[in-house]
């Protein structure tokens, strides 16, 4: 029998929220995208409100029912998926946030993050939570918090404030206080979390001082958690069944439900993650283990991920920094305008060097300019950066985990560019798949939501649900492969040294 009704698949991200309306043959009704602002208080500080956070979910919600036509009481389920890491602290009594969210992208913590590693945590903490110690991750945000506003620790100390991501904060507010949840993915993201035992680890709490009162209660990424309150939300009460951060998703939504199938997603940075299966892959060299999914009560599941900062950003980078384009989609006409790069290299280090490298005092680097350089030469260096950083990920991965990558799915809005998606499959050798749906980060949260709400059966029901849209396959020689890549590692070389 067919589920009635559609799945709203919330999409929490970095610059935006998007939302879809699902319905039960994978296919999207209705969608919206609302912007909000960022804040950037000092170098290297990244923020959010917290409360404009929510504001904009509620009207792109709205928007995204008025596009599909149908009204809050036909919808079946809701799904969250969300920005990783990001750090919300709020009041239980009152629901505020006691000032802005820190971001994944800030970097105020380093300092801190140095002193752990000289101490000598970074293996223990990598062995028990899968992730390196760096500012990337909500521990050293949640502490910095805690010491930087007075009162606060004993407030944190004594119940009265909650911790949480920004999956946590959109199911309290959609659900009115009632639930203070994360789910297993993002968890698993915050250097605070066991990802073998599957617990809060009391160890690193305490070497942070973080009180255990904050924390939110692990729940699986696909079960019915609770059901929003009407007077908080559309007037409805609509089971919230789907949880799981932004690449966990896209790798759900690409039907990458098997060990050995990898995606990308090309947004501001890229995030290649590896289903590993259910026993979590240690990494030999500087990637991350992370928590895939669990499905209710199934085992856990768990991915390697590749975390790559600048991608999508180096050609915002020429956009709004150099002004060399006016808009992102001109790249790909004018990387195609030249034969190669002219022996132009870009390494884009903007802000660091994510992995596999983690070199946060890496700094951006062009090499092999000549006269005869010009802008298209530029653009089509910043482009095949992208696919180099991802090819880099990608050796590392497969030698970790053992297994040779048989194919590539591709998501974002990078993953439009045909000269990019071309490259990437010359690098890797092995062909890269674009779906036919692009928005697969908010379709793995919508999946998940139907999952945990009886909407559709089983994984098999909706990765048949996946349609393919193109298919990039290798046509670049080993010689001419290996060239590139020397080419690359020698600018890389320069750029973290």
């Amino acid at each position: 029998m067919v589920a009635k009704g559609y799945i709203l698949a919330i999409d929490q991200g970095t610059t935006g929220t998007t939302v879809l309306v699902v319905d039960h043959a994978g296919l999207v009704r209705g969608r919206a995208t609302v912007e909000f602002p960022q804040y950037y208080p000092q170098p290297g500080w990244v923020e959010h409100d917290a409360g404009e956070i929510w504001q904009g979910v509620c009207r792109t919600v709205a928007a995204a029912l008025q596009d599909a036509g149908i009204s809050a009481a036909a919808l079946h389920a809701i799904g969250i998926t969300n920005q990783r890491e990001t750090t919300v602290l709020w009041h239980r009594r009152t629901g505020r946030p006691v000032g802005r969210a820190i971001v994944w992208q800030d970097r105020r913590t380093a300092g801190r993050c140095r002193e752990l590693k000289q101490e000598g945590l970074e293996p223990d903490w990598q062995a028990r939570t899968g992730l390196l110690i760096d500012p990337y991750f909500s521990a050293t945000k949640i502490a910095w918090m805690l010491d930087h506003q007075e009162g606060l620790r004993e407030q944190a100390e004594a119940g009265d404030i909650a911790f949480g991501t920004i999956d946590s904060w959109l199911a309290w507010n959609l659900t009115g206080g009632a639930l203070h949840i994360t789910d297993i993915t993002n968890a698993s993201r915050t250097l605070l979390f066991n990802i073998h035992d599957c617990r809060w680890d009391q160890a690193i709490l305490d070497r942070l001082d973080i009180p255990t009162a904050l924390l939110p209660a692990v729940v699986p990424s696909s079960a019915c958690y609770g059901r929003t309150d009407p007077a908080a939300f559309l007037g409805q009460s609509i089971p919230v069944a789907g949880i799981a951060g932004d690449q966990q998703a896209a790798l759900f939504g690409q039907a990458c439900h098997r060990r050995g199938l990898a995606k990308n997603t090309y947004g501001t940075g890229s995030f290649i993650l590896l289903n590993t299966g259910t026993e979590p892959v240690a990494s030999r060299e500087r990637l991350l283990t992370t928590v895939a999914w669990q499905l209710g009560d199934e085992p856990v599941e768990y991915a390697m991920e590749g975390s790559i900062f600048v991608t999508g950003a180096a050609v915002q980078w020429l956009r709004d920094g150099l002004g060399i384009i006016t808009a992102a989609v001109e790249t790909e006409a004018m990387a195609l305008s030249v034969p190669d790069t002219g022996g132009v290299c870009f390494v884009p280090a903007l802000t660091g060097m994510g992995a596999p490298y983690w070199n946060p005092d890496a700094r951006g680097l062009i090499t092999g300019l000549t006269r005869g350089t010009t802008r298209a030469h530029l653009v089509r260096a910043t482009l095949e950066s992208i696919a180099f950083q991802s090819a880099d990920v990608m050796a590392v991965m497969c030698r970790d985990a053992g297994m040779a990558l048989e194919e590539l799915r591709a998501d974002g809005g990078a993953a439009g560019n045909a000269f990019l998606m071309q490259f990437q499959a010359d690098l890797l050798g092995v062909p890269v798949d674009v779906p036919a749906i692009s928005e697969t980060t908010a379709l793995g949260a919508a999946y998940l939501a139907g999952l945990g709400s009886g909407f559709w059966a089983d994984r098999a029901e909706i990765g048949r649900h996946w349609k393919l849209a193109r298919r990039y396959e290798p046509r670049m020689g080993d010689a001419e492969r290996a060239g590139h890549l020397a080419r690359w590692q020698r600018a890389v070389t320069l750029a973290v040294s």
